[in-house]
């Protein structure tokens, strides 16, 4: 039993010198605080150490891909002027990674159902053109503006209630231009003759 209990002191002993010996303090150091600077400054590297191996390099990960910049325009007072909101939201477009690779831009105008097909078709044609304007102004190149007038055929909401009776929110809704700004740039259908 006494040899047992001799190997385990000495066993102990050897762990506390390990111990010691790796902290660098005597038996009996206290810590103390105001000697945290000095202490830190002796054994301190000089440069950081990295844990990152110089000789390996990261991985190369892959790109994300770039998706479509798609934003929508309402004009719920109807007619075909930009509001505030309207506004912002194009000026955000500007500045879009799509915009600035030469994506394509496609307008897709909109009206509600509260008038005739044709008085319809004319209002979406409208609000699609002064968006377009509006673009060309800011310095996007006319060919990469390509304009759908809808007019009522694609209502993002009801235009009537279910007792028939207009729903005013619903037509407020549709009143609008989709923006459709492509990843890449693209060759926009031009109107106009070919001379």
């Amino acid at each position: 039993m006494n040899y047992r209990l001799t190997i385990l002191l000495l066993a102990l002993l050897a762990l506390l010198g390990a111990c010691q010996g790796r902290s660098g303090e005597q038996p009996g150091d206290a810590a103390d605080p105001s000697d945290a600077d000095a202490n830190s400054a002796v054994s301190a590297p000089e440069e950081p150490v990295s844990i990152i191996r110089p000789e390996i390099e990261p991985p190369e990960l892959p790109e994300t891909p770039l998706e479509a910049f798609e934003v929508t325009l309402g004009f719920p007072q109807g007619g075909d002027e930009l509001d505030a909101s309207a506004t912002a939201a194009l000026e955000a477009l500007l500045t879009a990674e799509q915009v600035a690779r030469g994506g394509s831009i496609t307008l897709r105008a909109h009206s509600d159902a509260g008038g005739s097909d044709a008085a319809n078709l004319r209002a979406s044609q409208a609000r699609g053109d002064k968006v377009r304007d509006w673009l060309v102004q800011k310095g996007i190149a006319e060919s990469r503006v390509s304009v759908i007038a809808f007019g009522e055929q694609n209502p993002a909401q009801p235009n009537a209630n279910p007792d028939g009776s207009p729903n005013e929110e619903g037509r407020a809704a549709n009143r609008r231009v989709d923006i459709t700004v492509a990843t890449t740039a693209t060759t926009a259908p031009v109107t106009g003759s070919d001379s």
